[in-house]
């Protein structure tokens, strides 16, 4: 899988996850008839989206992904290609936070409100990096590509053979 496939699909997912979260929210403060949490979740989520919205504003690699783009080992083959398996092993952590702090909404509305909150800070913030990401590649004629590893494992990157991209600069 392409990494900056892997980059959008994270934040897509991480969008879906606080609409998710943010539903689950509405529902079980409305069938607890309290309009406080709704006010205060919404509140939060608008304070969310601008933090996210501040943190994503640059249209450079973050420093995390340039060390990893930096660390990529070289290959002549593209990785083998598991799409699904790579995106439930990499973004296992969000899909068990969404579930777990949906569940959590019987008992205290307010835990999913505020993981709604921290997912739509993820998604905004990382909203350009594959932007960046596919930057460099064009630039060095590389592609990045996610390498299968352990769910526990830290992520690692293939770089293979690319097409490079030519600018004149008039």
């Amino acid at each position: 899988m392409r990494f900056t496939d892997l980059l959008r699909t994270t934040v897509l997912l991480s969008a879906a996850a606080a609409t998710a979260l943010a539903l689950v929210t509405l529902g079980a403060a409305t069938s607890e008839q309290d309009e406080n949490i709704v006010w205060v979740s919404a509140g939060w989520w608008i304070l969310a989206s601008l933090i996210g919205a501040w943190l994503g504003r640059h249209e450079d690699a973050s420093p995390a992904i340039g060390r990893l783009l930096a660390d990529s080992k070289a290959a002549t083959m593209m990785p083998e290609q598991r799409p699904g398996a790579i995106v439930v092993n990499r973004l296992w952590p969000l899909i068990f936070s969404t579930v777990a702090a949906g569940g959590m909404a019987v008992l205290a509305p307010q835990v999913p409100a505020v993981a709604a909150g921290f997912t739509l800070i993820w998604a905004l913030s990382w909203r350009r990096q594959h932007l960046a990401v596919r930057a460099i590649e064009e630039r060095d004629g590389v592609t990045f590509h996610v390498d299968p590893t352990s769910p526990l494992r830290a992520i690692r990157l293939v770089r293979t053979p690319g097409f490079r991209r030519e600018r004149r600069i008039s």
